[in-house]
């Protein structure tokens, strides 16, 4: 899933590429994308694309005043394209969702793979009328270390939990929340409001080091390089079966239903494996 450093690199590259250009047209290839009706998507056609920016894991077009808000879900991603084909894209065919024209034969396509589809668009006079950026919490990148240590005091529940919250914290998913855990050396399941001062200090600074580090490394990427470029930079997320770069030691896995997360033993929870079943006991 796209997370803030992309979504941002993705903002920034849309700045660089996009802003000052007409919007020529939308082509919506998937109906199941599009949340909105009022305005209408016809309603950017013939407009000037005047910034671009993020709000939590939210990429958002500024178009003149409306706003083209996209969340790429966990498979969507954004394809820059020249030259595109002037005729309509047929809907319902492979993963293309939305095609965006530009006034000079360029323009994105915004594509999900996989048969769960969950790519959202929203066309909306304000990001605030967008359900998802309403209930955002305060940005990973701009929360402040005391107010980062009272949303955590109140939070009953596990910190991989609570950094995926974005009503609690907005940016981070599921690969950077166990990069974080890495790098702050904590284990996933230990209860977000048991932390001494010096953990909240550790979370907190490996939070901004790590999104901080990842999104500088996206900066000035191609939206075709970026997700190979996350990849690279990754500690232990996805990476079970291999040494972590820090220890040595190989880094697991623990499995749920529809998702899954990665630890190092060694650097996170005193050598001990965590039990890789929901509802058996959980190292705190």
């Amino acid at each position: 899933m796209p997370e803030l450093p992309e979504v941002e690199a993705l903002a920034g590259f849309l700045r660089e590429n996009a802003a000052g250009r007409v919007l020529a047209r939308a082509d919506l290839a998937a109906v199941q994308a599009i949340k909105t009706f009022d305005p209408p998507l016809s309603a950017l056609a013939g407009l000037e694309i005047t910034g671009a920016g993020r709000h939590g894991k939210f990429l958002d077009l500024d178009v003149s005043g409306i706003h083209l808000v996209v969340h790429l879900a966990r498979a969507g991603w954004l394809h820059w394209r020249e030259n595109l084909p002037t005729a309509p894209p047929k809907p319902g065919k492979g993963p293309l969702a939305l095609r965006v024209h530009l006034d000079d034969g360029n323009g994105f396509d915004l594509t999900e793979q996989g048969t769960r589809k969950g790519l959202a668009v929203y066309v909306v006079r304000s990001p605030a009328e967008v359900p998802g950026i309403a209930r955002l919490g305060p940005d990973a990148l701009l929360v402040e270390r005391e107010d980062f240590a009272r949303l955590l005091a109140g939070r009953s529940g596990q910190l991989k939990g609570a950094l995926t919250d974005q009503t609690l914290i907005a940016g981070i998913g599921n690969a950077y929340s166990d990069e974080i855990l890495h790098a702050a050396r904590l284990s996933p399941f230990k209860m977000a409001d048991k932390l001494s001062e010096d953990e909240l200090v550790r979370l907190y600074d490996a939070m901004r080091a790590t999104l901080t580090g990842a999104l500088e490394r996206q900066r000035g990427q191609k939206a075709a390089t970026m997700k190979g470029e996350k990849r690279s930079g990754l500690q232990v997320h996805a990476r079970t079966g291999l040494p972590c770069p820090v220890c040595g030691d190989t880094v697991r896995e623990v499995s749920f239903a529809d998702t899954s997360l990665q630890y190092c033993p060694t650097c996170q929870t005193g050598g001990k494996p965590l039990a890789d079943r929901r509802m058996s006991k959980l190292l705190r």
